[in-house]
């Protein structure tokens, strides 16, 4: 049944109240009805819709709840990337950025737009004639996933603009960052504890988590909201300052954080720095500093963007926290290469909105520097507030009935005997089948800088190995997609998805291939020089150690690992599955190079204009030379890009030849 003018009219006047009370209540947290008021006039919505179906739109209040369920998420190119922020952790590295700008802007006079820095999951929304269409994960900053009917259901993110008193624009890209409440994390933790599932480790996670669900209900169920922090493409309007974006976008309903200043002085950034540091424990939300950015668009274009992130701002982070605990026990984790690393159990601590029950004790050398002793008080901090590290021993605490830790004699994981090697302080279980190696070669293989095969995780390697599926990479070509559907918390879909990423490694480049072999002291940059030696796995296998030391960067060690790797049957017998999988052992065809740096080493400082930095290194090492990453007196050559750094004034020290991009492309013969 079609529905009369005048009801259309009263449903269009009914959506309009309610997203205007859900802006007071979610955006400025200033409601102007009761609960009760604002449940009438939802129910009197609720109630026209059903009556009259058609009336239904995808922007309206009763719509943020309902869609199915999907199997995967599908993705979304932002129009503007989401680049990441460079970091600063010291007074003098802000002086550093500042003065950079300002040098890059020729002294013009600067003012600087500053606000919290919140710890959540990054998104972008879409707003197509005021209408939210599309909502976006960050993803690597060019492709993020699309998690629009999970966003749909965050009630403080509006699904119509708010057009009272600005005009809403026929396109408009906003940034901004989902988040949760301190007090909500807590809460939800607890119900999680109590239906026996696992509690999230941080609040960051659980906003993440909760926005990554395949099944929307259950973001909706999630008490988050979102911050926005900045705009991407929009048409039909321009803005002369950033804070004059922000005061904009809460105009349109969209909530932006209160605590923001637009300052003149390094003091004053300090300043607000120094308000925000006594404010963290209080603040509702996880933040972990401050965001700097210069506030004219004008300015900020002059600037531009380095590879990875702008130049233009900069986020002031926070100091590690730490916390003090006791250490109840030392246990030791086994790696891909057998390595026994031991690990910290600790009382549990709360650090940095955080549960820190473990935390790294690096090697035994370690562990003899710290002194630490199984019943001793520990100061544990969070590297970067990410990484637990024990960092020193409250000895004054002691009360003499603490142990020292051994070194077992056993491997933790398959009971084999466990060794030293001449040279090394880290013991290694001898059993190439260990469990623990055979997953962590797994996993080295298939990450994204050897043959990346996306999907392939720690907990999918758990269960294929567990399972008897596979005993090393070789056998996943040999995986089908119905084994794999089979497995728990796998579909259909994602087995599908997964046989062909495995197909897709096939074609691998060669350097890859080499890197992913998991052979001891080869990283990727050996595994390039490598490639480019050799034409073919066969005539690596075949070198003898002389002729793997003869290389330039080859040493003695690296030579005796690769010589001693070709020797053992289990490796011989897991080219040959690759052989039979038809992945790429060989060379790519194309004309081959001339070693014109063949000698040379280069170093590259600042950003580059028309490739990244491991772009230019990839070049060099293609043509026979070598790529570092300091400057010392072997270096041959500078490449100074934009805003370089330290590495500059040390080359200039040395009186080590500086180039800039142009010359280095000549020299490549790309132009």
């Amino acid at each position: 049944m079609s529905a009369p003018a005048d009801i259309r009219k009263k449903v269009e006047k009914l959506r309009e109240k309610v997203n205007y009370h859900n802006y007071r209540y979610y955006v400025l947290d200033n409601p102007e009805v009761t609960d009760a008021e604002y449940d009438r006039l939802m129910r009197e919505l609720e109630s026209l819709e059903r009556e009259y179906p058609d009336l239904v739109t995808p922007d309206s209040p009763t719509q943020r709840v309902g869609a199915q369920p999907v199997e995967a998420f599908g993705t979304v190119r932002h129009a503007v990337p989401m680049l990441s922020i460079q970091n600063a952790l010291s007074e003098d590295e802000v002086r550093e950025w500042i003065g950079r700008v300002e040098r890059g802007l020729s002294g013009e006079k600067v003012r600087y737009s500053l606000e919290p820095k919140l710890d959540g999951l990054a998104v972008e929304l879409v707003y197509e004639g005021g209408v939210l269409t599309v909502g976006s994960t960050r993803g690597d900053g060019h492709t993020g996933e699309n998690i629009t009917e999970n966003l749909r259901t965050v009630k403080s993110i509006p699904l119509r603009l708010l057009g009272r008193k600005v005009k809403v624009p026929s396109l408009i890209e906003v940034r901004g960052e989902v988040v949760i409440k301190r007090d909500d994390f807590e809460r939800l933790n607890e119900e999680r504890r109590k239906a026996g599932e696992e509690p999230f480790a941080n609040p960051r996670n659980a906003a993440a988590g909760s926005c990554r669900q395949l099944n929307p209900a259950i973001t909706a169920s999630r008490p988050l909201t979102i911050f926005i922090y900045g705009i991407g493409r929009v048409e039909g309007l321009s803005f002369e300052t950033h804070s004059e974006a922000l005061d904009y976008l809460t105009e349109l309903g969209l909530k932006v954080v209160d605590k923001r200043r637009v300052v003149d002085t390094c003091e004053e950034i300090f300043d607000f720095y120094g308000e925000l540091l006594e404010a963290r424990e209080t603040f509702p939300y996880e933040m972990d500093g401050l965001v700097i950015k210069v506030n004219s668009f004008v300015l900020q274009k002059r600037l531009g963007v380095r590879s990875r992130s702008p130049r233009y701002i900069l986020a002031y982070k926070f100091p590690a926290h730490e916390g003090t605990t006791k250490l109840e026990d030392v246990v030791w984790q086994v790696g891909r290469t057998g390595a026994l690393t031991p690990v910290a159990v600790l009382k549990p601590v709360g650090i940095g909105g955080v549960t820190v029950s473990r935390a790294s004790l690096h090697n035994q050398d370690e562990i003899r520097r710290l002194d630490a002793r199984i019943g001793d008080t520990v100061v544990v901090q969070r590297a970067g507030d990410v990484i637990p590290k024990v960092v020193r021993v409250v000895a004054s605490k002691r009360t003499g009935g603490e142990k020292a830790p051994q070194v077992p004699e056993k491997c933790p994981v398959c009971n084999s005997g466990v060794i030293f090697t001449e040279g090394e302080v880290v013991p290694r279980c001898q059993n190439i089948a260990c469990p623990a190696q055979v997953k962590g070669n797994i996993i080295h293989f298939a990450q994204r800088t050897a043959l990346d095969i996306d999907g392939l995780g720690e907990k999918l390697v758990d269960q294929l190995v567990d399972n008897g599926m596979i005993r090393d990479p070789g056998d996943l070509y040999s995986l089908k997609e119905e084994e794999v559907a089979a497995l728990e918390r796998m579909g259909r879909k994602s087995a599908e998805n997964l046989i062909n990423a495995i197909d897709k490694s096939r074609s691998a480049p060669f350097a890859r291939v080499i890197y992913g072999l998991g052979i001891r002291h080869v990283g990727e940059h050996v595994a390039r020089v490598l490639a480019g030696h050799f034409s073919n796995i066969d005539q690596l296998a075949s070198a003898s150690v002389d002729e793997l030391v003869g290389i330039p960067e080859i040493g003695p060690i690296v030579a005796d690992s690769i010589y001693g790797y070709f020797r053992e049957d289990h490796n011989r017998r897991f080219l040959g599955k690759l052989r039979d999988a038809g992945v790429r052992l060989e060379a790519e065809e194309g004309p081959q190079k001339k070693r014109i740096f063949e000698g040379l080493t280069f170093v590259f400082t600042g950003g580059l204009d028309t490739m990244t930095r491991d772009e230019a290194g990839e070049m060099v090492e293609s043509l026979g030379g070598r790529a570092s990453g300091s400057v010392s007196a072997r270096t041959d050559y500078v490449v100074a890009g934009k805003d370089p750094g330290s590495k500059l004034d040390k080359a200039k020290k040395l009186g080590i030849e500086i180039i800039d991009e142009e010359k280095f492309r000549r020299m490549c013969n790309l132009d």
